[in-house]
């Protein structure tokens, strides 16, 4: 040990320092408890920067996450663009082709779940990212489901216009591809008996006695007998407010309750009640109200023949009936 001296101020010499056990003790301890701290700040320092292994892997790992979180919330977003085009073709297109509302938006989106439902995500690492991508699953969650049942209603209502499109009269009641047969039209016409105008309520198609006369839609016979002013009627109920009246026959070939498809034959073309010759009087009613039976061939009419169809029955004055 180096030895160290001091002044006695009272000799003036130079006198040595002589240390005791003790405070070559303390020294001692001094040092070792120094190089403790030391130590303690080193380690300190060194894991701050440059991490155990341990440490980098869970670094790599958080990494992982959120790239995977990030193509995720992508994918989200992808799924909802599809779902967006979806929901637009169910209301523009499909409801409107088959005459049905569109959804209401706070439908579709459903009711949202309460803030408590997300605290435990919150409480995750990389909560900012798992909450939203937590947020925007449950939205495309909702969405689906209301549009799943919103393709279920359409497929009804596809299966409901399918039978309606069965059920409809849509061809003439009597052969009739040159239109030769067409006698008069729907609207006003001069009274063949007492020569004023009367709303004419169907069409009159002349045709020999005997001349086959065929169901206009598919559907169920409702009435079959005498009719006053129509002589001998058999009326057809096609469903969905629709009936089809016959007049004027000769024979009726069906029953009351009979059902009957497009294009079976239900009667023969007479001249019965107030009628001045042979001829079918075939009338459209919706909800029991005569229509324009026009509107109602277009299953055996092209446009051009149906136009030609449409000058035929205007340009004729008088009635058969």
């Amino acid at each position: 040990m180096k030895k160290k001296y001091h002044v006695n101020p009272e000799t003036l010499t130079m006198e040595r320092i002589d240390h005791t056990f003790w405070y070559v003790v303390r020294r001692g301890l001094t040092y070792v408890l120094l190089g403790i701290l030391f130590g303690i700040v080193f380690f300190f320092l060194f894991f701050s920067f440059f991490p155990s292994p341990r440490e980098k892997q869970v670094v790599r790992e958080r990494d992982a996450l959120n790239t995977q979180y990030t193509m995720l919330s992508r994918q989200l977003d992808q799924m909802q663009l599809v779902l967006s085009d979806l929901q637009q073709r169910d209301d523009n297109l499909y409801r409107v082709l088959f005459q049905a509302e569109p959804i209401p938006l706070s439908v579709r989106l459903g009711a949202s779940y309460s803030i408590d439902y997300y605290d435990s995500i919150i409480q995750m690492t990389n909560s900012v990212l798992a909450t939203e991508i937590t947020r925007k699953a449950d939205l495309i969650e909702k969405e689906l489901y209301v549009q799943a049942k919103s393709y279920e209603d359409i497929l009804e209502l596809a299966k409901t216009r399918e039978i309606r499109m069965e059920n409809l009269p849509a061809i003439q009641p009597v052969l009739n591809k040159d239109l030769k047969r067409v006698a008069s039209g729907y609207g006003y016409r001069m009274d063949p008996v007492y020569h004023t105008p009367r709303f004419h309520s169907g069409m009159d198609f002349t045709a020999p006695v005997g001349t086959d006369v065929y169901a206009t839609g598919n559907g169920q016979i409702v009435f079959v007998g005498w009719k006053q002013g129509y002589g001998n009627t058999v009326v057809l109920s096609h469903g969905f407010d629709y009936t089809t009246l016959y007049a004027h026959l000769s024979k009726p070939l069906v029953k009351v309750g009979q059902r009957v498809k497009r294009g079976d034959i239900i009667a023969l073309v007479g001249n019965t009640g107030k009628s001045t010759g042979p001829h079918l009087h075939y009338e459209v009613r919706l909800r029991d109200k005569p229509v324009d039976p026009r509107n109602f061939y277009f299953q055996d009419l092209s446009p051009e023949d149906y136009d030609r169809m449409v000058q035929l029955s205007n340009n004729f004055g008088y009635l058969l009936d």
